[in-house]
């Protein structure tokens, strides 16, 4: 089933498919969100003449970002790839023990965790499940939005993976919505800054991040991640984003390391 306005979603993914990576221009850089530009939230026919520019700062001052997030993207630990269903896809002796030392790491940070929004699939929730046990008191969210699937045809295409095209018309425009839904600046009303964690798969985390840096997000499958691993966004009140870590997984010991 496809979520609301999922067509005009995929039509956006259609047009930028029909650029290669050549054919784009630099362009400007478009931080997050223009519509979130204060400017654009304020109806200027309703300006006062008399106060005049006065009461414009005054409106725009309300409608800023003052705080800066921080986005934690954690890809699942190891699972039974051999499951015949979804929920038979449980999590090996080894990918618990990826998920402890990934929510020891996760502690060992010592940052005041807002949230944790994972991915309804069975190998996210157990890898959430392991990892809050390290971070009493964080509140847990479960959405449908984050579960793996195809983003959008990768650039250049691979043999090895060839999903139909009702997959991506299926999961782009609901793996874009998870973008847009979770990847912007702080609310005006956030007066601090915010450490989420999303605790996801592979696919999602790489079209988010190509997506977040303004890459072109065909190239989601040349980035490569480990399971349990940290990827760690940040979006400035202005709009600026920064990628921290991309995959890190030097907290693990080298025999602890897979990608399956």
């Amino acid at each position: 089933m496809l979520f609301p306005n999922s067509l005009t979603i995929w039509k956006e993914h259609l047009v930028r498919k029909t650029q290669t990576w050549e054919q784009r221009s630099p362009g400007p850089i478009l931080y997050f969100n223009i519509r979130r530009e204060p400017l654009s939230l304020i109806n200027l026919r309703k300006r006062n003449v008399e106060s005049g520019e006065e009461e414009l700062a005054s409106k725009l001052d309300h409608y800023k970002a003052k705080a800066t997030r921080h986005i934690f993207l954690i890809r699942h630990s190891q699972y039974h790839v051999d499951g015949s269903l979804e929920k038979d896809r449980t999590l090996t002796p080894l990918g618990r023990e990826q998920a402890e030392l990934t929510g020891l790491r996760l502690a060992s940070l010592g940052l005041k965790f807002n949230k944790i929004v994972h991915s309804s699939m069975t190998r996210a929730i157990e890898t959430t499940d392991i990892i809050s046990r390290h971070l009493p008191g964080v509140c847990k969210v479960s959405t449908d939005l984050l579960r793996e699937g195809a983003p959008i045809e990768p650039d250049p295409p691979v043999s090895h993976w060839k999903p139909e095209a009702v997959q991506y018309y299926e999961d782009g425009a609901r793996i874009e919505a998870a973008f847009r839904n979770y990847i912007h600046r702080a609310d005006a009303r956030q007066e601090e800054d915010s450490y989420e964690i999303f605790i996801c798969h592979a696919n999602v985390i790489r079209y988010i991040v190509c997506r977040a840096l303004q890459f072109p997000p065909e190239g989601w499958l040349r980035l490569s991640l480990n399971n349990g691993s940290i990827t760690h966004l940040v979006i400035r009140p202005n709009g600026r984003v920064a990628l921290r870590t991309l995959g890190d997984t030097g907290f693990m010991p080298p025999d602890k390391i897979t990608r399956s």
